[in-house]
């Protein structure tokens, strides 16, 4: 890619070449069928594991690999690369799941909740959106009341992803007043009894990830799995958000250069009217306006990344990189439709996928609208 010699160095180079591999021999032939059926195989974390890749990040007394952004920057658009952006997102529900605990957690909840499932042994995800509650983090409803050493935790989670197969959730409940001030985060075992995966969720895009509504009815969770104080898990759960925002950012990017790869491609070998689609002005014309909007948005998306990597506070301009992207891959993903004509609505062809899961990136970690909204009490 063009434009990136600041961001990436040889590990990076090295890096990226390891997960390209991987993704030729371990993902591509097979993820038409896993896209079909909804789900990949468990072992996939295991073998990603194995080389490393769930690490990628965390600390190396956990079992993890010292590492800057731009390797998980790396590694998101590698397996983004795969051609399903649901693997991607299954595959690394730990990127959502794991940060809290290691922001608030003891040493020993990290050697509990984190080491076994960057071994590849344990999936898991976040428990944060709600049926009623959307993107409004504050508004939790799922309660968590104090009995002994446990809490009783009862509620319902919705578009959980990985959740139907995790096997612990990283879990925000109401300990305390209405509002963020009581939100705490419990790290659950979803063997728990009274814990039930009520529905699996079928999605427009985004096949290949495992999507759950989930219900707890008195579900005993010891104290143990509170993650720091009552009522302090809000901020962490926002800071989670940016690194989320970015990753989904990235996906954005990436998804819209596959759509123009596509495009460029089908463009040189179809004929329309005893020329190549490449011969028509109108044609070059809208493959520049995608390739234009892509290295804006992948430019702006690295400028972020490596604020962020410098330890700045990045709310704002990663917000704004979101709701940019996912703008931009929306665009380029019906350009790209629209150069394939009819051959763009079948599901054979990449683009018709790439399409739908475009469509998740303006609402995923937050909608474009909740976005404006972060944004709007920053400037005003």
């Amino acid at each position: 890619m063009s434009g990136n010699l600041d961001y990436f160095g040889e590990s990076h180079r090295i890096f990226r070449q390891s997960v390209a591999r991987f993704v030729e021999r371990e993902i591509k032939p097979y993820v038409d069928e896993w896209e079909e059926a909804g789900e990949f195989p468990r072992d996939l974390y295991q073998k990603a594991a194995d080389v490393g890749f769930l690490g990628i990040g965390y600390p190396e007394n956990l079992g993890g690999t010292e590492a800057d952004l731009f390797h998980e920057v790396v590694l998101t658009e590698e397996l983004t690369r795969s051609g399903s952006g649901g693997l991607a997102a299954g595959l690394m529900s730990l990127g959502i799941a794991l940060p809290p605990i290691l922001a608030l957690g003891t040493e020993e909840q990290k050697e509990r909740f984190i080491r076994p499932v960057l071994r590849g042994e344990k999936i898991a995800s976040l428990g944060i959106t709600e049926p009623g509650g959307g993107s409004d983090v504050a508004s939790v409803r799922t309660r968590a009341v104090r009995d002994g050493d446990s809490y009783i935790v009862n509620g319902s989670k919705t578009m959980i992803t990985s959740g139907c197969r995790a096997d612990q959730v990283t879990l925000a409940v109401r300990t305390g007043e209405a509002g963020h001030r009581g939100i705490s985060l419990l790290v659950v075992d979803t063997n728990s009894p009274g814990f039930t995966v009520s529905k699996k969720l079928r999605k427009m895009g985004w096949w290949a990830s495992d999507t759950a509504e989930l219900a707890l009815q008195d579900v005993r969770v010891p104290v143990e799995n509170r993650l720091g104080q009552e009522g302090s898990a809000f901020y962490g759960i926002m800071r989670n958000f940016q690194k989320e925002r970015l990753y989904l950012t990235v996906m954005a990017n990436t998804t819209a250069q596959m759509a123009l790869e596509e495009s460029l491609k089908y463009a040189r070998l179809r004929e329309a009217f005893g020329k190549p689609l490449t011969g028509f002005q109108v044609t070059r014309h809208k493959l520049v306006d995608m390739a234009t909007m892509i290295e804006v948005s992948r430019e702006f998306a690295y400028r972020m990344a490596a604020k962020i990597q410098a330890g700045e506070n990045k709310v704002k301009e990663i917000s704004m990189a979101k709701i940019f992207s996912a703008d931009i891959c929306d665009r380029v993903c019906h350009m790209a439709v629209q150069i394939h004509g009819g051959y763009g609505y079948m599901r054979e062809y990449l683009v018709e996928r790439l399409y739908r899961d475009s469509r998740i990136l303006s609402i995923g970690g937050g909608t474009s609208e909740i976005m404006k909204e972060i944004i709007s009490k920053i400037i005003l």
